[in-house]
């Protein structure tokens, strides 16, 4: 317990200390007239109260991510508290705050756009099509999972189709109506499911004081399979780390924040609470595989044991609130995403019902086929889930080196962007060419292609930055 105590102190003063330096870097200006104020339109540009927009980026951007990744990079060892904390405040959260400050001084611009003015107009095309491919990939994703859960908790004639069909329809609405009349009213409520769950976690792990993994034991490889710790790890725990969703999802909150002082609470702050509920779940999970193997690879059957065990019946409640209602708040949330991205590339507002329609319907139709393709057998979704993890850590790199472009063109302390920026380049490359469903090449070589290509993009940024600063 000694290491999880320490990285909980260093996950919490890491906000305060390094949180403070990277929001200097950055130099918020309260003078600021925010998007919310300028453009405010009653749909998706509305000032909101600052405890609400927390509430509502903490769901958007953890859901059951990082429980489910915790509880999956756990398998290796100690060493994944090591990533969470470092990766989340020296990355994960460095990234959100960034992105979404951009943002925020850019009209509420969403990540494609944002891409395209620091890293040219065919990174532009590019963003376009991975955002809107990963957005309908979560909506897909996050559809199954709570529908068979659904479907095994109530009679027989609501099978799983029936609920896949309420979800959509949930799905639907959330994605058209004003973000205040729905996103604005439940999710501050499941976020605060969310956070009493984890909470609940750790008093348990603090009163049953659990043997688990120390780092003074050593940064040995547990993994059954005896998969690599990098690049594996770094993409199974992800969310509860770095990943490239968030900065899809903070414009959302940029277009309803009433001051830029409020960057640091709402998106560092929330990636700070994402990675402090990780460090949680791995030490839970941890715990678990201590006391019944590592055999067990379904999150949901952990999470389930755990909650049983240590919050009674009452963890039962908030684990299907979790298992249930996050992964159905985060997939709305994308669904909505893709609607806006598409909208700002087609130029078409959004105030009226029809224009929203116009660019939500196309968006559903291919969603729909994505999950009718991921329902045909437990391949379908594995593999449609391995992808989205990869794709996601790809856009968190790719939004990591044009937030480096932009504190370089604005003349800030840009190592602490382009630092995290070379490491995801390593682990995103290096990832795909040794993964089972990438190209399985051997860990050394994988190594190597990945270091050739982290020192081609250094060596393109010096070039870059010594032309810029001529």
């Amino acid at each position: 317990m000694i290491t999880f105590c320490v990285s909980l102190i260093v996950l919490i003063v890491g906000y305060f200390l390094y949180g403070k330096f990277v929001e200097r870097v950055f130099a918020p200006d309260p003078s600021r007239v925010t998007p919310a104020l300028s453009k405010t339109d009653g749909v998706d540009f509305i000032p909101m109260p600052t405890w609400k927009i927390f509430m509502i980026q903490f769901l958007n951007i953890a859901g059951l991510g990082p429980i489910f990744g915790a509880i999956m990079g756990a398998k290796f060892g100690a060493s994944a508290y090591l990533w969470i904390v470092f990766g989340t405040l020296l990355a994960g959260a460095t990234h959100d705050f960034i992105s979404g400050m951009i943002s925020l001084r850019e009209d509420g611009l969403n990540l494609p756009e944002i891409i395209g003015k620091y890293l040219g107009p065919k990174a532009r095309v590019l963003m376009r099509a991975m955002s809107l491919i990963l957005m309908i990939l979560v909506g897909a994703v996050f559809v199954s999972g709570p529908a068979g859960l659904l479907a095994k908790l109530t009679p027989g004639y609501l099978d799983m189709i029936f609920w896949v069909n309420v979800i959509f329809i949930y799905y639907l609405l959330a994605t058209l109506l004003p973000v205040d009349k729905i996103i604005g009213k439940i999710y501050p409520f499941f976020a605060g499911a969310l956070l009493f769950m984890a909470i609940g976690i750790m008093v348990a792990l603090f009163w049953n004081h659990p043997a688990i993994p120390e780092l003074t034991d050593g940064l040995h490889n547990t993994h059954p399979d005896k998969l690599p710790v990098f690049p594996i790890m770094f993409i199974s725990i992800a969310c509860g780390a770095i990943s490239g969703f968030h900065a899809t999802q903070s414009p959302m909150m940029a277009r309803c924040m009433k001051s830029e002082r409020l960057g640091r609470p709402i998106f560092y702050g929330a990636m700070v609470a994402e990675g402090i509920v990780a460090l949680i779940w791995a030490a839970g999970a941890n715990y678990f595989y201590m006391k019944n193997g590592m055999a067990e690879s379904n999150a949901s059957i952990i999470v389930d044991a755990i909650t049983r065990e240590w919050l009674g019946p009452i963890g039962c409640v908030l684990a299907m609130l979790g298992v249930i209602a996050a992964p159905i708040s985060t997939g709305d949330t994308a669904l909505r995403t893709a609607r806006l991205i598409a909208a700002d590339f087609l130029h078409v507002d959004q105030k009226s019902l029809v224009s929203r329609l116009t660019i939500t319907v196309p968006i559903f139709a291919i969603t729909i086929g994505v999950l009718v393709f991921s329902l045909q057998d437990a391949a379908g979704f594995n593999i449609i889930w391995r992808y989205f993890s990869w794709f996601n850590q790809v856009l968190a790199l790719i939004t990591l080196w044009a937030s480096t472009v932009y504190l370089v063109v604005n003349r800030r302390f840009y190592y602490i962007t382009l630092i995290p920026a070379l490491f995801m380049t390593m682990v995103c490359v290096s990832y795909i060419c040794v993964a089972p469903e990438g190209f399985q090449l051997s860990p050394m070589l994988s190594y190597i292609i990945g270091g050739v290509a982290t020192l081609s993009l250094l060596v393109w940024f010096i070039a870059w930055n010594i032309k810029t600063n001529k």
